[in-house]
């Protein structure tokens, strides 16, 4: 089957993109939603000038498409105790990303991880107490993953949010 003969939802399902791409309207929802998780649909109506039914089933098909996941608070992490930030790039055995990346997904203070194309295989950013933490994960803990051949960390000394993202 050539890719032209493939339905929309087959390609969505194997290219990860959505099926529907989102109108103007479906942006300005997750934009505010963005900024504001916990409004109300009565605001959020206002703000994207549509009836509140109309922004209520498009939240509703957002949440259902798998577009918006979840709505969090979001933790600023110096003030939650965690003043030492670094990312951490790990050099894996060829075909051990997903035991390496199971793995990964228990270790304490790895905020987030994400697979690489490139000089490394993935990049973890480690959110830890202090440097006597941030050493126990990547020495203690991700060294001795296996699969794990090397890592290099660089510590972060601050970090900003671009003005300019998706949903600015």
């Amino acid at each position: 089957m050539s890719q032209d003969d493939r339905t929309e939802a087959e390609l969505s399902a194997t290219t990860g993109r959505t099926a529907r791409p989102l109108d103007e309207v479906d942006r300005q929802i997750v934009a505010e939603l963005v900024r504001d998780g916990r409004m109300s649909i009565r605001t959020l109506a206002e703000r994207v000038h549509v009836s509140r039914t109309n922004a209520y089933a498009r939240v509703e098909r957002l949440l259902r498409d798998g577009v918006i996941t979840g709505f969090q608070a979001q933790v600023a992490p110096e003030q939650a105790g965690l003043g030492t930030s670094a990312y951490v790039a790990l050099t894996i055995e060829q075909n051990t990303w997903r035991e390496v990346s199971a793995r990964l997904a228990r270790v304490r203070y790895i905020a987030h991880a994400a697979l690489l194309g490139g000089d490394h295989d993935v990049l973890a950013l480690v959110r830890a107490p202090d440097n006597a933490a941030l050493r126990d994960v990547v020495l203690g803990q991700v060294q001795s993953i296996p699969g794990v051949l090397s890592t290099r960390t660089w510590l972060v000394f601050e970090e900003f949010d671009g003005a300019y993202g998706p949903w600015a």
